[in-house]
């Protein structure tokens, strides 16, 4: 683990417009608090709609010029990134921990993930790149380029805060784009202001990061709507970015739009697989983060042979993880990010026992901290098993055979991620293939991401991919440009 040898940042209550630090101008507050202990952490003055126009002037005056630059001049400030991110890891870690409620565990898995983005990033400037294709034309070549899309509005959400805002801004500024960022109200330094301080120290220039805090009432659908962005990128629930779609093609301004929204991932374990390891990896792929993760396991989906078997080993590994402290090293479920989902876990509770769900585990809900909950005897029919649940609360399905589980794993509106165990590999790539999904994981969990590999998924889950060679066409525009080099006949 690196050693910070440098000063903390600092002035979290500011807003970062066109590469300075400034007050929020909004009459409202928002009231950043840790969800474990609620404690203050920072109180932001909101920004206003004329704020947010003010970093979108920025954004698109700067980007001209950034575009302009070399490859070699982009990846240096990514680089430099990275670096600052190395010297700042305990203090990165340690604003994941009381901001977001994320154990010590998950912090670190998400720094990791953050880091390796940034990285992957860096060396974009130098792979993108155009073509040279024939034509039927005499005298005509036709030159395909890549150029930067221009202006990107991100909304990043409050569960991987740091590097699902980072998975955005990251690629869009290594591909010469600029960027006008609005964070999670419950994750607004995790997800956008320690992020500029980060760039800014970097050397970034003024006006192509832009952190604009507010409420959803004053900037929420402004910043889709504005006219600079040519991409949205939202990550965060499916009814949230149907609206955003809504909004980006039906306005005045049509944008593109990546969209990485919800899951109801199925972890299927099939008659042979080895029990022991699956227990294992279901527990972590169900509980990471309390479950608050897109691509967590929300089903596990168990062949009727090994069924009760593997709900017993489940039930005695599950009651040995610890619940609590998330800044404790050995934190296993730590807090919901706030009050709201809190009540909507004890409706999904409530719900499931009154659909004739069995509960065999639970436990006392102690402020925003809940203790897992498992359910055996789930039908697919069930709000439990229908729904994204994003909480520490988990169903078990029992499946007659093979095709019934593959039926029961595709038996849903979303298609994010998925995991099936087996010990035939080829069985498993069968299997694999036949669920509409966008990524699905064999022998492993369905909570994987990779920087080099595409993330999205299909259905209700969104539009788009993440990382490597996919998100470089995501956040550029093709360009057709042909020159005749001879003249050309033409019939009139």
């Amino acid at each position: 683990m690196s050693t910070n040898t440098t000063s903390a940042y600092s002035d979290f209550h500011l807003q970062f417009i066109a590469g300075e630090w400034q007050t929020g101008k909004d009459d409202s507050t928002n009231t950043n608090t840790n969800p474990y202990n609620g404690d203050t952490l920072v109180e932001i003055q909101q920004a206003t709609k004329d704020q947010l126009n003010e970093a979108y002037d920025a954004a698109t005056q700067a980007q001209e010029a950034w575009a302009k630059q070399t490859p070699a001049e982009r990846s240096a400030v990514l680089y430099k990134v990275v670096n600052i991110l190395d010297q700042r890891q305990e203090e990165i870690v340690d604003w994941l921990i009381k901001e977001s409620g994320s154990t010590r565990i998950k912090a670190m898995v998400e720094f990791g993930a953050t880091r390796a983005i940034t990285l992957e990033a860096a060396t974009f400037p130098n792979r993108v790149h155009g073509e040279i294709r024939p034509s039927n034309t005499p005298g005509k070549e036709n030159f395909i380029y890549r150029e930067p899309i221009g202006v990107v509005a991100v909304i990043s959400p409050w569960n991987f805060p740091l590097h699902l805002t980072q998975r955005s801004i990251a690629p869009a500024l290594a591909l010469g784009n600029a960027v006008v960022l609005k964070p999670a109200s419950d994750t607004p330094v995790t997800g956008g202001l320690l992020l500029a301080k980060v760039f800014e120290e970097a050397g970034l220039p003024k006006g192509l990061l832009n952190v604009v805090v507010g409420s959803g009432s004053e900037i929420g659908d402004a910043i889709v709507e504005h006219k600079a962005p040519s991409l949205v990128s939202f990550t965060g629930s499916t009814s949230v970015g149907k609206h955003i779609g809504e909004l980006a093609n039906g306005g005045e301004y049509i944008k593109q739009v990546a969209l990485e929204l919800g899951g109801n991932s199925p972890f299927v374990v099939l008659k042979d697989a080895n029990i022991e390891q699956a227990v294992k990896a279901a527990a972590f792929g169900k509980f990471l983060h309390q479950g608050q993760i897109c691509i967590a396991i929300n089903r596990v989906i168990v062949e009727d042979e090994i069924y009760d078997d593997f709900v017993e080993r489940f039930l005695a590994h599950v009651k040995t993880l610890n619940v609590g402290d998330p800044n404790k090293q050995d934190t296993a479920v730590g807090p919901i990010i706030n009050e709201k989902q809190v009540k909507s876990l004890k409706e999904k509770i409530a719900k499931a026992q009154e659909e004739g769900a069995k509960m065999i585990l639970s436990g006392e809900i102690d402020g925003q901290v809940v203790p897992p909950h498992i359910f055996t005897e789930v039908t697919r029919e069930m709000d439990l098993s229908r729904n994204e649940v994003f909480g520490p609360l988990v169903g078990i399905i029992r499946a007659k055979d093979e095709d019934d589980a593959l039926s029961i794993a595709n038996d849903s509106m979303y298609g994010l991620s998925s995991a099936v165990f087996t010990a035939d590999m080829q069985k498993g790539l069968r299997f694999a293939r036949g669920i509409r999904a966008g990524m699905t994981h064999i022998n492993d969990i369905s909570v994987n991401d990779e920087s080099n590999t595409p993330f999205g998924g299909e259905k209700n889950s969104g539009i788009g991919r993440f990382n490597g060679e996919w998100v470089l066409e995501e956040f550029t525009r093709t360009h057709w440009i042909s020159m005749q080099n001879e003249p050309r006949e033409y019939p009139f």
